[in-house]
């Protein structure tokens, strides 16, 4: 008698097949999205108004990955909150790379420790990309100010306490603590004067509104250069290469000064690692150009392309040195 082969129903081998090609797509979908990464145009959110360090940088680094990715890179303001609006409206964006965010490590290590209430929470709602370029600020005093060193600084802020104001590009910012780290150390009383970016600060330093900022680099240079403004001192551990005459502000006689800032790109949390990987491998090309070298080193970047790990113990190291220097200074913001 003829055996009979007993055969599985029919549903079983559907459903077999329909799980691995489940299985199938779910490998695939990665590499597919990122292999068709980008398709339409990208926005990169610059936290600072136009014409500061931030937003040089950011505009900077468009111009390089809109020519390496082959879509527009559009730069999108949103000033406040020493970089909080910006950081928080990207937060809050579509976890696909098209949204970009031109962090600070003021932004990653300062504002958590300063603000009372943060919209989002930079070390754990925004991924890192790469970290781009570094620079120190700069201490420059309007003309009108009585003071040529650091020294006199200090004696004419001794001389009449809370007198002496120096401006800020927004609390939290490199700008506003390096002016909080002045005051810790030479124990002298400085009025701090917020403003929505470096741009709008620096306006009101040039028209005497106010007395003194230790402003980034790039952005005060021109005005250094054409003596509309008096450069005191730099603020990194060495001299800067860009201003080689100017002292730092630890040789001026404040011991253990050093205050610098850096720069970087950010996703929202949960961007594809496959995306995160694209952007970074551009981003770093673009920090390599000729071009990007130039116009950056002409101002006084320093260029430092990073992997999204390497960015990642940047943040780390962030939070843990300037949390206890925003604690020791007071400073708080509602």
């Amino acid at each position: 008698m003829a055996s009979t082969r007993i055969r599985p129903p029919y549903s079983v081998f559907s459903a077999l097949a329909i799980s691995l090609g489940l299985a199938s797509t779910l490998f695939t979908a990665p590499a597919a999205m990122a292999q068709a990464f980008p398709n339409k145009p990208i926005r990169l959110v610059c936290p600072f108004p136009p014409g500061g360090a931030v937003d040089i940088a950011s505009r900077a680094i468009a111009l390089e990955l809109s020519k390496n990715l082959g879509q527009p890179v559009t730069v999108d303001n949103k000033p406040g909150a020493g970089g909080n609006i910006g950081g928080a409206d990207v937060a809050r964006s579509a976890p696909d790379g098209y949204t970009l965010f031109m962090t600070t490590s003021g932004i990653q290590g300062i504002n958590p420790a300063l603000y009372a209430k943060m919209p989002f929470d930079p070390n754990k709602d925004l991924a890192p990309v790469a970290a781009l370029v570094s620079l120190n600020n700069v201490l420059v005093l309007h003309p009108s100010v009585k003071a040529n060193s650091v020294a006199e600084v200090i004696a004419l802020a001794k001389s009449q306490p809370g007198n002496i104001n120096y401006a800020s590009s927004g609390s939290g910012t490199s700008i506003h603590m390096s002016g909080e780290m002045f005051k810790s150390l030479t124990n002298v009383s400085l009025t701090h004067i917020p403003y929505k970016g470096s741009a709008p600060a620096m306006n009101d330093l040039l028209g005497g509104q106010v007395m003194m900022m230790f402003d980034n680099i790039p952005s005060a240079i021109p005005h250094i250069k054409s003596g509309k403004l008096r450069a005191l001192a730099t603020t990194g551990a060495k001299r800067d290469p860009l201003l080689p005459d100017l002292p730092t502000i630890a040789e001026s006689g404040v011991a253990g000064y050093e205050s610098g800032v850096w720069f970087g790109l950010a996703v929202p949390a949960n961007t594809p690692r496959e995306i995160i990987a694209r952007l970074s491998t551009e981003a770093v090309k673009g920090t390599k150009s000729p071009e990007f070298v130039k116009r950056m080193t002409d101002l006084g970047y320093i260029i430092s392309g990073s992997t999204p790990e390497v960015m990642a113990e940047m943040n780390k190291a962030e939070v843990l040195r300037w949390g206890p220097i925003v604690k020791a200074s007071g400073a708080k913001v509602d």
